[in-house]
């Protein structure tokens, strides 16, 4: 599985079920809970009241069960479900886009060769409804957000989590293009266009200039541990991660190191 969450302190499972979130906003979360997906996948279906039309982002792993669930919780309202769109491509958010696909008919729009490729300042409209694409490359390369003007909300994907911090995924991600995606989501909060974050793991962040800001400081944190480790002689990736990351479960080593690799990268050695 590609990591979402990086290897931080985070609140037991358990603690976030999704739900109507916001009045456009509804999640269901897929239960595939793991050090790595946290609670699960959250998949966030876009329906204003009273709309005809839905937007799904992110239809999370290929699970016959949580696809038609997401099936029949838009049916239930009176709606369909007209668009299917991806945050980014891991497996945990993307697999299982063709049998969502099947099941309505709907496309599935994405960043990359072979989809409805979606762009920045995009805009997505169902029943009144606007999600305007915002780009947020870092996490991975195709990493995308989603702003919802209506709701003064930022469905960010892995980009932002709910909880503990993300992974830069090394080599698809890349460190320098995250701390700026951060830095436009900063611009957002600042300017009152964002003040919640809705993420792809983890429950919703109601004070979305906080936890960027947190962002911010960590990822500035880790990356003077990293350059100390490298002055005290550590040269390889493993070596840094046995020095920075001793203190954490030796389970999540694996993605602590593709961090590691895209610090090493951006600083040069």
């Amino acid at each position: 599985m590609s990591p979402a969450v990086a290897p931080e302190p985070s609140a037991p499972f358990g603690s976030w079920a999704g739900g109507q979130i916001t009045p456009n906003a509804h999640c269901l979360l897929q239960g595939n809970p793991s050090p790595m997906t946290l609670d699960g996948t959250n998949t966030w279906v876009l329906l204003p009241p009273g709309g005809t039309e839905a937007i799904v982002i992110d239809p999370g792993e290929d699970e016959a069960a949580h696809q038609q669930r997401v099936v029949d919780h838009v049916a239930e309202r009176g709606a369909r479900i007209t668009q299917i769109v991806l945050t980014h491509g891991h497996h945990d958010h993307s697999e299982g886009a063709p049998r969502l696909a099947r099941l309505t008919g709907a496309p599935v729009r994405a960043v990359g060769a072979g989809h409805d490729d979606l762009g920045d300042g995009d805009v997505l409209r169902v029943s009144g409804l606007e999600a305007r694409v915002v780009t947020t490359p870092g996490h991975t390369a195709d990493s995308i957000s989603f702003a919802l003007p209506g709701d003064h909300a930022l469905l960010t994907g892995d980009t932002v989590l709910g909880r503990g911090t993300t992974v830069v995924a090394h080599p698809d991600g890349e460190l320098a293009a995250y701390l700026d995606s951060l830095e436009r989501i900063r611009a957002l909060t600042g300017d009152g266009e964002v003040t919640s974050i809705l993420p792809g793991h983890g429950p919703t962040v109601p004070d979305a200039a906080a936890m960027v800001e947190f962002y911010r400081l960590h990822r500035r944190e880790r990356l003077e541990q990293v350059r100390a480790a490298v002055a005290d002689g550590k040269r390889t990736a493993d070596e840094v991660v046995a020095h920075v990351y001793a203190d954490v479960d030796r389970s999540v080593w694996p993605a602590a190191r593709m961090s590691v690799l895209a610090q090493l990268e951006y600083l040069g050695v």
